[in-house]
């Protein structure tokens, strides 16, 4: 496993659930995406790893943040061109729907449900809740199940409803969306039955 890119999503799992608890929002995207400034970009960039908290800080200015595949600031305070719409959600769903392209990842932190959901490959594949107690201690086991996943591997469960009984709770809080082969798989794994 990649350690770098676990380094990467530990630190936007840890920020996004501090953001969701606040009842704030915002959109990660690691990758390449189209996108229009919507802010002067003063700060130059710098690894997220090194400084969550500058990252959390910047996230909360209205737009996306987006991320290198190194773990680098691109920019902030930035519109992401919709090519999609994700039913029943508000622009900036449509906005992560749009960039979760290729082997993008993206964090979005609703600020209704105070969820922080993760996307790849066009899919949800997880929904963590910022308000379920010590899901932050859960946070490595997160990214493991993460990398697990792995873009390519997880069905979609469709992307005009998301309902919480077509995913299944591996963890308190977490929701992990995907095929029925693919959970029937994880499960046998988890459970030794493989």
């Amino acid at each position: 496993m990649d350690n770098k890119k676990m380094d990467i999503e530990s630190v936007l799992i840890q920020v996004g659930l501090r953001i969701a608890k606040r009842g704030e929002g915002a959109l990660f995207v690691v990758g390449d995406v189209e996108y229009k400034t919507l802010v002067n970009q003063t700060v130059p960039p710098f690894n997220i790893i090194d400084n969550p908290k500058l990252l959390e800080s910047l996230a909360l200015i209205d737009g996306a943040v987006i991320i290198d595949k190194n773990g680098f600031l691109k920019a902030y305070g930035v519109m992401i061109k919709s090519k999609k719409v994700f039913k029943n959600y508000g622009t900036r769903h449509s906005a992560a729907l749009s960039a979760a392209i290729g082997d993008n990842l993206v964090v979005i932190i609703s600020e209704e449900d105070r969820k922080v959901k993760i996307l790849k490959d066009g899919k949800m594949v997880m929904q963590l809740d910022a308000l379920q107690k010590n899901v932050e201690k859960a946070v490595p086991r997160i990214v493991r199940v993460l990398e697990i996943i792995g873009a390519g591997t997880v069905g979609t469960i469709g992307t005009s409803v998301l309902a919480p009984t077509l995913g299944i709770a591996l963890l308190p809080g977490v929701l992990v969306f995907g095929s029925a082969y693919y959970l029937i798989k994880l499960l046998n794994k988890r459970f030794g039955k493989d």
